[in-house]
């Protein structure tokens, strides 16, 4: 079994691959840059876990399907499939310059790229009865911010496509889980990314309830 990382980078995806991975979850990495995937992957290895990367822009829902399924098929069946992308800062524009055009990037990034990523892994999950799809999002999620107005329509939008998830499966062994988190997610910044990993874990071993508010009032 597997857990597939999008959006994987050096802080939380690396910290929530070796969380998922001491465990015994092969990890399958997936992000644009395929040399850092590369650099990571090799880390991971290194320390003894199972990992591999498939490299895709998360924008082009045909590719990132593609580059889970490629994982799925190399390291196991996903029984956990983790999205976390970090948003452009081209996506944060005050609301009241914000055009058609400004909006269009973020939903793909965050809506449309959710939607690919998890309707690749949720037939094989309803099929075995088990899994778990964690949604990891900024607290514009909960609080939208004006002059960051293309996340905060976005985030919205990703929360209530994973909340109606959470609804439809939660009876079929499948669990869909919001974890929303203000501040920033590195070493010594406003949150510890191995602390958000621990947390991701025990969503996913104690499979209740769909949301989680962390340094949001």
């Amino acid at each position: 079994m597997s857990i597939v990382i999008v959006g994987a980078g050096p802080n939380l995806g690396a910290a929530v691959a070796r969380r998922f991975g001491r465990e015994g979850l092969a990890v399958g990495l997936v992000a644009r840059n395929a040399e850092k995937l590369e650099a990571l992957a090799g880390e991971l290895t290194a320390d003894g876990l199972t990992a591999d990367y498939a490299a895709a822009d998360i924008r082009d829902a045909e590719a990132l399907s593609a580059a889970i399924g490629s994982l799925a098929d190399t390291l196991g069946p996903v029984e956990v499939l983790e999205y976390s992308p970090l948003p452009a800062k081209a996506f944060m524009k005050p609301i009241l310059e914000t055009t058609v055009d400004d909006v269009r990037g973020p939903l793909e990034f965050s809506v449309l790229g959710a939607v690919a990523a998890t309707t690749t892994v949720i037939g094989p999950m309803l099929e075995r009865g088990s899994g778990t799809i964690l949604f990891t999002t900024g607290g514009a999620a909960i609080n939208p911010y004006p002059l960051r107005a293309g996340v905060g329509i976005s985030f919205a939008g990703e929360v209530a496509y994973a909340r109606m998830l959470h609804d439809e499966v939660a009876e079929r062994g499948v669990h869909v889980a919001h974890t929303a988190i203000g501040g920033r997610i590195a070493p010594g910044a406003d949150h510890e990314p191995d602390d958000v990993a621990d947390l991701l874990w025990r969503l996913h071993v104690e499979r209740s309830g769909f949301q989680t508010r962390i340094g949001i009032d």
